[in-house]
């Protein structure tokens, strides 16, 4: 069938909106008509270093839409269903089986471009356009994705809500609920303010911590502020987040710790150091944490209820932009104009 993709011809190239052919599903395949796409940080920076031998490519990891067609073998979800996509996982390693399918033993499945066999589903003028992102590639009017990234959510949810739930908003939340687990009265400390860190923020305060918030963007810290947090300069918390992945902003955090403090780390960085003497010394755990430690098919759910109880108000941080404007939006995400750009597809 022919859909509209968002392309990026070679590393650092704009989004280009092109004609595409997409193949049918194949049996474990779910093709969706997408409503709704967040954009992440991930997203951009793939984009700045994707490999030439897998290009033109379509990222996007933040889907919402409408299942059109399923393959032979799905059965989790059927033809109408309204559903939120995040990232895929092998449902079969031991990381699977534990509960714990963030670190599936084959997570290249969502870096790789491709199906596991190497093909892609997306073609242009009869050459390969690369895709299956996080088992998705949701910057297109369709996609198709799998039974294990594939999460039925209620009809009546917005799609600018439901997108960002699946990944930008389950990390943050997650890493509260599912990792740090704090109780009420604990001081929580969250290191940037993008929409991983606000959504870690919003968790917090639904659970009655004391949360700070950091960020150099004055935007974003109010924003923070206004969702519960404070902007007060902080020691002695119980838990912080880094969402920055910056070395000197982890070595802010760890010494905003109270000994046997827990550091969860979740930004996308490189090496980073800091004195070993003071996480020894002081007995500080840090945790690394991909997507919030969720499993999907059970967390969306769960951020869908506190989103409708009101708990986690993920409308304050959505602005939204038509899917012919991606690379404004994603130039505006760059700069920090806005918090989650979500495209949307009319």
């Amino acid at each position: 069938m022919r859909i509209q993709a968002a392309l990026v011809e070679r590393a650092g190239a704009a989004f280009t909106i092109r004609d595409v052919e997409l193949e049918p599903p194949r049996d474990d395949e779910v093709l969706v008509r997408m409503t709704a796409a967040g954009i992440c940080h991930t997203d951009l920076a793939m984009r700045g270093r994707w490999p030439e031998k897998i290009s033109p490519m379509v990222f996007g990891h933040e889907g919402a839409g409408v299942v059109e067609a399923v393959g032979a073998a799905v059965g989790s979800v059927a033809v109408g269903d309204t559903v939120a996509l995040s990232y895929r996982s092998c449902g079969g390693c031991d990381q699977c089986s534990a509960g714990h399918p963030a670190y599936c033993l084959r997570s290249d499945l969502n870096m790789r471009g491709t199906r596991a066999d190497g093909s892609s589903p997306l073609s242009l003028d009869g050459s390969a356009v690369f895709g299956n992102f996080f088992g998705q590639s949701s910057f297109a009017t369709h996609a198709l994705a799998y039974q294990s990234n594939v999460v039925r959510v209620p009809a009546a949810l917005s799609p600018l809500i439901a997108a960002p739930l699946g990944c930008s908003v389950q990390t943050g939340a997650g890493t509260v609920l599912n990792v740090l687990r704090p109780s009420p009265g604990d001081t929580v400390a969250v290191f940037g303010c993008g929409g991983v860190g606000l959504s870690a923020v919003m968790a917090a305060v639904s659970l009655g911590c004391t949360v700070v918030a950091a960020d150099p963007n004055p935007a974003r810290l109010e924003l923070a502020l206004s969702l519960g947090a404070t902007g007060a300069d902080v020691t002695g918390a119980h838990h912080a987040i880094d969402t920055t992945g910056r070395p000197e902003v982890i070595t802010r955090a760890i010494g905003a710790l109270r000994r046997r403090g827990t550091l969860a780390l979740v930004g996308l960085g490189g090496k980073a150091e800091f004195d070993i003497m003071t996480v020894m010394y002081n007995g500080i755990r840090i945790r690394g944490v991909i997507e919030g430690d969720a499993a999907p098919a059970t967390f969306l759910p769960q951020l869908v209820d506190l989103h409708r109880l009101g708990r986690l108000p993920v409308e304050r941080l959505v602005t939204e932009y038509p899917f012919a404007e991606i690379e404004t939006a994603a130039r505006d995400a760059a700069a920090g104009r806005v918090v989650k750009p979500v495209l949307t597809f009319r």
